[in-house]
């Protein structure tokens, strides 16, 4: 009930196909057993089958793994089965520190013996992973793969020789043609084709189905929880077919027969624009990739081949270019989900954009919203911060009110009537007055409350009082000379004489001394 081995990956694809690698494996060792922990399944199977039959070897995903060490209410104690652990894999490691899981394995680490042997794989090597190889692993040992056979000159590239790598520029509003085109002219061909973002993968991927007739189109992204598995098995098992997805397929994964790998957005790192390549061309096979690229992004070419050793080769397109973004404006005025999709997937590019980590080569500013609204077949520009106070010179909106599209999904329509009643009246309803004070800290605000109630305290106090205005004033000077006095500004002599005389001139002036207010 030990557990000898452990592997953890980025994603549970990558779990997936590892198990089923070690499977092959352990029908010639039936003394050893293997257990797969990942997402998209219910943790207290996972529990349950663990109790039961235990594991020799876990392959898991970190967040799936750092749950079951918190099982122990469940009657799992996970720690003290790995206390025999001989050997630690970290498959894709610089990834599994690149997407955040830094925390998570900090914790699964914490529960490890110390004596172990650790591996950490990846085709690629980034400053953190140096960093961690530094400061936890004794003794380490590079081990660095390379072809058999391949020239001196040659043994620097870090795509496999097999591999054709091309780019190809395209101007914005005719990037999505050229996609469609490339993929009728290849239609019996396996492609992957990678986009920057979830939303986009959504749009473009339900685009694709609609426009490419005969092919069968996947779409797979990280915000999908429980279709992954399948929508990956499916795809695995076709001859040919369109797979879209993120960077979430960019690592590790063996699909059979990938002919074309097809990047539609440049990544966001230039590591992953290897391991996305490393999708096809795969054992000795042969391999295709594109990239798409806009005019202004040319210079990224020669970055790949310094920064990464990565060479393109350029390729112009040929064949006829349909354009088809009447196409998908159509859909989106027929579903109101198609046209939320193409909403949300032109402000997740932007955002995407912005953030990429060779800002130099891809400015915001020198992106044309116009032309990139157009290439998304927007019916209108979306409200985001990035446009605020713009105007968009060139895009021209659709004359019809978007607010009339309807959603072919008759309950998701018949709750956004709802909604829209709801705002309206909401709008007839005048709203209470408040008067709110701007640029001020709450802190402030508060002070010029309680001022506010002190002063009406006050004034209430006087109108409730029998004390007359003249005898009100003599208190208050008595006040002030008596603080003067405390403040050591006078002398006694001084504080009696001025009091004295305060009460002489009253007295002067026909009031008695049984009239004070003391």
């Amino acid at each position: 009930m030990q557990v000898g081995a452990l592997v953890i990956t980025p994603t549970r694809e990558l779990a997936l196909q590892i198990s089923e690698v070690i499977e092959m494996f352990l029908q010639k060792f039936p003394q050893f057993t293997q257990i797969l922990l990942i997402g998209g399944t219910n943790p207290i199977d996972d529990v349950e089958k663990f109790k039961d039959k235990g594991a020799n070897i876990v392959i898991a995903t970190p967040g799936r793994l750092e749950d079951m060490f918190r099982r122990k209410a469940d009657g799992l104690d996970l720690a003290s089965s790995v206390r025999s652990l001989e050997v630690l894999v970290l498959d894709e490691a610089d990834r599994l520190l690149d997407m955040g899981f830094e925390a998570s394995l900090n914790t699964i680490l914490g529960h490890l013996p110390k004596q172990r042997r650790t591996g950490l794989f990846s085709a690629t090597q980034t400053q953190e992973l140096e960093k961690l190889v530094r400061a936890g692993l004794r003794n380490p040992v590079r081990i660095t793969v390379k072809e058999k056979g391949v020239a001196a000159s040659a043994a620097v590239q870090k795509t496999p020789s097999r591999l054709c790598n091309y780019y190809t520029i395209c101007r914005t509003e005719n990037k999505f043609n050229n996609l469609v085109a490339f993929i009728q002219q290849h239609k019996q061909e396996k492609h992957l084709i990678f986009f920057s973002t979830c939303a986009c993968v959504e749009y473009f991927g339900r685009a694709l189905e609609t426009l490419v007739k005969k092919v069968t189109v996947h779409c797979i992204h990280g915000k999908m929880k429980n279709k992954r598995n399948k929508i990956f098995a499916d795809f695995r098992a076709l001859k040919n077919g369109i797979l879209v997805c993120t960077d979430v397929m960019a690592r590790g994964i063996d699909i059979p027969d990938v002919n074309w790998v097809l990047q539609y957005d440049p990544p966001s790192n230039a590591s992953a624009f290897v391991h996305r390549c490393g999708r096809t061309a795969r054992i000795g096979n042969h391999g295709n990739a594109l990239v798409f690229l806009l005019p202004m992004e040319e210079s990224y070419v020669n970055f790949l081949s310094i920064n990464q050793k990565c060479p393109l080769q350029k390729m112009v397109l040929t064949g006829e270019v349909v354009d088809v973004l009447p196409k998908v404006k159509a859909m989106s005025l027929a579903d109101r989900a198609m046209f939320d999709r193409g909403m949300r997937a032109f402000v997740s590019f932007v955002q995407a954009y912005a953030k990429h980590e060779c800002s130099l080569l891809f400015r915001l500013k020198d992106l044309n919203f116009a032309t990139l609204a157009r290439g998304f077949a927007l019916l209108r520009m979306p409200k985001m911060p990035e446009l605020r106070g713009k105007t968009i010179p060139g895009f021209t909106r659709t004359t019809l009110d978007t607010d009339t599209i309807r959603y072919k999904d008759k309950y998701r329509e018949k709750q956004r009537q709802k909604m829209l009643v709801e705002l309206k009246e909401k709008v007839r309803e005048p709203l209470p007055k408040r008067n709110y004070i701007k640029n001020k800290s709450w802190s402030k605000q508060k002070t010029k409350t309680e001022r506010r109630k002190k002063r009406s305290a006050k004034r209430k106090l006087e109108e409730g009082s029998d004390v007359e205005d003249e005898d009100m004033k003599e208190l208050l000077k008595d006040t002030r000379i008596l603080k003067r006095l405390k403040k050591g500004q006078i002398t006694e002599e001084d504080f009696e004489e001025q009091i004295t005389s305060g009460i002489n001139s009253k007295h002067s002036a026909g009031g008695a001394p049984g009239d004070e207010v003391l």
